[in-house]
């Protein structure tokens, strides 16, 4: 399956955009874990902003980057939101309200526990009325998206897909350890190319291990460190600008392999 990249968003602990980013994971300067604040989400009216739990403003942060470096309308793009978990902080305090003695649960609270939290959200800032499908693959989510991302262009011509996830709190976040508060990354992809695209991605299946980073251990333990970030192998092929064929985790007797042809390759090619 052919699928035109056509814009990027990220943001992580030391990652605070992709244009931030890439010299990062294209190898220029080394990756430190440095503290990144989590931005206001400004799309949103004041009431929801304040209600928006973290994972929120992580997609839509991701989101508009995505959208804005593709010139595309957020308004009319169908959305594929992939999250392992949902909301770390929202699942640990309704967990903790569940056993008290009064047993209360928040309304705001609850409405941003449900899995497709972040495409509510997306659809009040964008005023959207596209399709969105959220999705969850445990740590092969971002995979699940990409895959369903890639499918949906080829449908509809374009879609997003926007991965996040955020830490748990204790006692959870000792069961299910994600080892960074938040991580999220976006993807533009298309049916067709344009002024705007990156890169073409040729994505199937494959039996091979996932791809790592045997020479920087400090993007191969970010990589690992949060489902979203397992999109990590990808990214740093497209921040070097080459050709290169990557292997994504996804379930465990199966992976997703996608090989990236840089479209001045392609361009050149076909000329």
């Amino acid at each position: 399956m052919h699928t035109y990249l056509d814009g990027i968003g990220l943001l992580a602990p030391g990652l605070e955009s992709w244009g931030a980013g890439r010299t990062v994971l294209a190898g220029e300067v080394p990756y430190f874990p440095s503290e990144t604040p989590l931005p206001v989400a400004a799309v949103l009216p004041a009431n929801e902003r304040r209600r928006a739990p973290n994972i929120v403003r992580v997609a839509l942060a991701t989101g508009m980057e995505a959208l804005g470096a593709s010139r595309r309308d957020p308004a009319v793009v169908p959305a594929v939101f992939a999250s392992s978990g949902g909301d770390g902080n929202t699942i640990h305090e309704i967990m903790t309200a569940l056993a008290s003695p009064q047993r209360e649960l928040s309304p705001t609270r609850f409405h941003n526990s449900v899995h497709n939290v972040s495409a509510g959200y997306w659809s009040i800032a964008t005023g959207s009325r596209a399709a969105t499908t959220s999705l969850c693959c445990h740590d092969g989510s971002f995979a699940a998206g990409l895959l369903e991302t890639a499918a949906q262009a080829a449908a509809c011509e374009v879609s997003i897909l926007v991965s996040s996830d955020t830490s748990y709190p204790y006692p959870l976040g000792a069961v299910r350890p994600v080892g960074v508060p938040f991580f999220g990354v976006a993807l533009v992809l298309s049916s067709t190319p344009s002024s705007s695209t990156i890169a073409r991605f040729t994505v199937g299946t494959s039996s091979e291990k996932a791809s790592c980073f045997p020479d920087d251990p400090a993007l191969e333990s970010l990589c690992h460190a949060s489902p979203a970030a397992r999109c990590l192998p990808l990214l740093v092929a497209l921040a070097k600008g080459t050709a290169a064929v990557v292997t994504l985790e996804y379930l465990p007797d199966l992976m997703l392999q996608v090989e990236i042809t840089p479209h001045m390759d392609e361009r050149s090619r076909k000329t």
